[in-house]
């Protein structure tokens, strides 16, 4: 098999991989990604509004030829939260796929589970012994997948919390208040007051907040970088973060929700989270190619 072409139409972002299994790991030929926000575009009834739907369907289809036009001959397409919880999710999914002339795959919790863990796993470079805690925050949901590498997934649990819609929710200033800080920080206690977990060996990190803080605050989140990445986030606008590290201002607004997520997580687990080079739609393609014929 050559090349394989993962589509991950996410809460925040709808993101394009294609790669090649290469000397037992993925070879990344191109990655592209358009900030679509369809957790945004959802009117009070819970459906996502008809021109978002031809948005996501006109950036999709771009992303598969960019993908036919490097040589792709393998495609899947997934869509995960916003479209998963939208009251018109099917409906949605099936329209995207006709513009874009590709199938649409929404994933259920444990499906999406499954193939982020096997994305972080696979592509750790160094071997994953014992239990491996594996986060995704994404824009709609935050997922924390327990396993190990030799016998997959063992639990999955998810909740309709993530960067976007909490930042949607709660921040109003740019950059955020200090007030609106401590607001998030009570939100999520909330959120996760009562959830226990037993310390895994290790955790790994995942998402486009993650990704997004190894230019802040390097490859390990831990409560002092996490504080860091606060701390920069809350003290100057999004466009100026942005223009001093190389991020896009619209991914910069919802950062520190991301950060405050990632950091609770992080004490759940009672380990720090190293950021993983792969998540969903390295294992997307994995999946593709059989899981394990690529090794680890």
């Amino acid at each position: 098999m050559s090349l394989c072409a993962a589509i991950d139409i996410g809460s925040n972002t709808t993101r394009l991989l294609v790669a090649e299994p290469m000397d037992g790991q993925l070879k990344k030929v191109m990655e592209q990604r358009a900030y679509t926000r369809i957790g945004k575009a959802v009117d009070k009834k819970g459906a996502i509004r008809a021109e978002k739907i031809e948005e996501v369907g006109e950036v999709v289809g771009t992303q598969v030829r960019l993908a036919q036009e490097l040589g792709a001959d393998e495609f899947r397409a997934v869509a995960t939260a916003a479209i998963r919880d939208a009251s018109n999710g099917e409906e949605a999914a099936e329209a995207i796929g006709r513009l874009a002339g590709i199938p649409i795959e929404v994933l259920p919790e444990e499906e999406e589970g499954r193939l982020s863990f096997l994305g972080a796993t696979k592509t750790l470079g160094h071997a994953a012994e014992g239990v491996v805690g594996v986060v995704d925050i994404g824009g709609g949901s935050t997922e924390v997948i327990l396993g190990t590498v030799a016998d997959g997934v063992q639990s999955v649990r998810s909740w309709p919390v993530g960067s976007g819609n909490l930042a949607e929710e709660l921040i109003s200033s740019d950059p955020p208040s200090a007030a609106e800080i401590r607001r998030i920080r009570d939100r999520i206690e909330d959120i996760f007051e009562g959830v226990e977990y037993e310390k895994p060996a290790q955790a790994v990190a995942v998402g486009g907040s993650a990704t997004s803080l190894r230019r802040i605050v390097g490859a390990v989140l831990e409560y002092e970088t996490l504080e860091r990445g606060i701390r920069v986030l809350s003290s100057d606008p999004a466009t100026d973060v942005g223009r001093r590290f190389e991020l896009d201002p619209t991914r910069v607004r919802i950062l520190p929700t991301g950060v405050l997520l990632l950091e609770k997580v992080s004490d759940l687990l009672g380990q720090p989270l190293q950021i993983g080079k792969g998540g969903l739609r390295e294992g997307v393609i994995l999946d593709l190619l059989n899981g394990d014929r690529v090794a680890a």
